[in-house]
């Protein structure tokens, strides 16, 4: 990335489609910043070797591009049809139960291993499947049966998720499997881990405590898709500060709320992580076309746009490309696209927390690193020596049309800011600096082409390289090779 490229970042999913070094070597030169393991599908093995090859590809490249692996989660699914696709039609009916035995398609009933059902619903409920696309009002409950009426007709399939509309069905977020993949996460030094359908913040403390218990360094990103957790903004506040980050995860969320309130509580969520100085990844569905097919819809531009407008630090491909034919199409297409939606005034305007007060040093000087950039002429770059990233992050919540070099010693820190919108991740260990450090940061980026002499950049540092959270400098300098 240039000083004039692109801020939005890209996380993109691996799959059968984009598993070879080949195609992720081609995804990377496309614009991918972070990609996604899903551990909904394949094993430990896959997915060490997409590590190992996406870390070859990367390097190959001088790139810092992060890892995230995504949890399964406790999805509420029917079970194994004996026939299927099952047609169903408006008016028929269909029962759901928890007696496997018993239950047989053919006849209308269908078996879920999800004991709380029939105590979770009532009469007169809507229960989604299939993201939604079948739709079937609850009837009755007997005993362990639920009884319902087609109110929207599809082909129903197995281990297609169940939603109730508004809400209300939930398990523990984490699960056996769960806690499993995430030792091969912790095992392979993944940047981040995301945890799938939390209800409340302390789903994710198995996670925490597992990190912590292994000292290891990796983020949460909590899936928003529960409609529980949007119903207020305590609830929504809660999951956010209890996360390193968040996903809007439209999916799930969107069966559950609905398309139409979706709209605003996407705002409102990218909203409420960037005040609480957490990164935000908008996802599901963006450029769904492309799976097929080797352009997007202007709708899915307009999207993707819009998550870009509303300050979201990345976008997500999911089947798009994990088992779409046009993998490295896709990411180019949705970095023209992010490069678009950037160019819009509002970008590099922010009046954020200007009447603000803040409690850390650290906060401070990432705040007045920003305000330099956007009222001092002449100034090409902000660079923020960080051990950890955080200063980066901070500064990465005030729109502003320079780019932001995250410059640290830690390759971990470095593949975790990959993910921060706005900033550019740079490996420099100041501790073994035998030059000036400013002089030195700024040689490293005018080797890459990216400054000039007479350039002039705002330098954020600590007085102790090599200790995380001392920022506490401000440096305004010139480029004089």
């Amino acid at each position: 990335m240039t000083i004039q490229g692109r801020r939005t970042k890209i996380v993109a999913t691996l799959g059968p489609a984009s598993s070879s070094a080949e195609i992720i070597g081609e995804m990377i030169d496309a614009g991918v910043d972070i990609f996604r393991l899903n551990f909904s599908h394949g094993s430990h093995a896959d997915h060490q070797k997409n590590i190992a090859t996406v870390r070859e590809q990367a390097l190959l490249r001088g790139r810092y591009i992060g890892m995230l692996g995504d949890l399964q989660g406790p999805k509420i699914r029917i079970g194994q049809l004996q026939q299927e696709p099952m047609p169903l039609a408006i008016g028929d009916q269909l029962v759901f139960t928890l007696d496997a035995a018993s239950a047989d398609s053919m006849q209308g009933r269908v078996h879920v291993t999800y004991e709380p059902l029939p105590s979770s619903v009532a009469a007169g409920d809507i229960l989604l499947l299939d993201d939604g696309r079948i739709r079937m009002r609850v009837t009755g409950v007997v005993d362990e049966e639920v009884h319902c009426e087609v109110t929207q007709a599809g082909l129903l399939s197995s281990r297609k998720g169940i939603n109730r509309l508004g809400g209300g069905l939930a398990a523990d977020a984490i699960t056996e499997k769960d806690l499993e993949d995430l030792q091969c996460i912790i095992e392979n030094d993944l940047e981040y881990v995301a945890v799938s359908f939390p209800s409340h913040a302390e789903d994710l403390k198995p996670v925490r405590d597992a990190l912590e218990a292994a000292a290891n360094k990796a983020r949460i990103i909590a899936k928003i898709e529960r409609a529980e957790v949007v119903e207020t903004d305590e609830n929504l506040q809660g999951i956010i500060d209890a996360a390193d980050g968040v996903m809007v995860a439209r999916g799930d969320l969107g069966v559950e709320i609905g398309d139409p309130q979706l709209v605003g509580v996407q705002k409102k969520i990218i909203q409420f992580a960037r005040m609480s100085n957490k990164p935000v990844i908008t996802a599901t569905q963006m450029m769904e076309s492309m799976i097929t097919e080797p352009v997007p819809t202007r709708a899915e531009v307009f999207d993707v746009a819009n998550a870009v407008l509303d300050g979201t630090d990345a976008v997500m491909l999911s089947g798009e490309t994990a088992s779409g034919a046009f993998p490295a199409e896709v990411v180019r297409a949705m970095a023209d696209t992010a490069i678009g939606a950037e160019k819009h005034p509002t970008m590099s305007q922010s009046n954020y927390r200007v009447e603000s007060t803040f409690a850390s040093i650290e906060e401070c000087i990432a705040m007045s690193t920003m305000y330099a950039a956007n009222h001092l002429d002449g100034l090409s770059a902000i660079v923020c020596l960080s051990e950890s990233g955080n200063t980066p992050l901070l500064a990465s919540r005030i729109h502003s049309n320079l780019p932001i070099y995250g410059v640290s010693r830690n390759l971990s820190s470095c593949r975790r800011m990959a993910l921060v919108r706005g900033v550019i991740p740079l490996y420099f260990d100041a501790t073994k600096s035998r030059n000036n450090v400013w002089d030195a940061v700024m040689a490293l980026i005018a080797e890459r082409g990216e400054l000039q002499a007479g350039q002039r950049i705002a330098f954020s540092c600590g007085d102790f390289a090599g200790q995380g959270g001392s920022t506490n400098t401000l440096k305004l300098l010139q480029y004089q090779p």
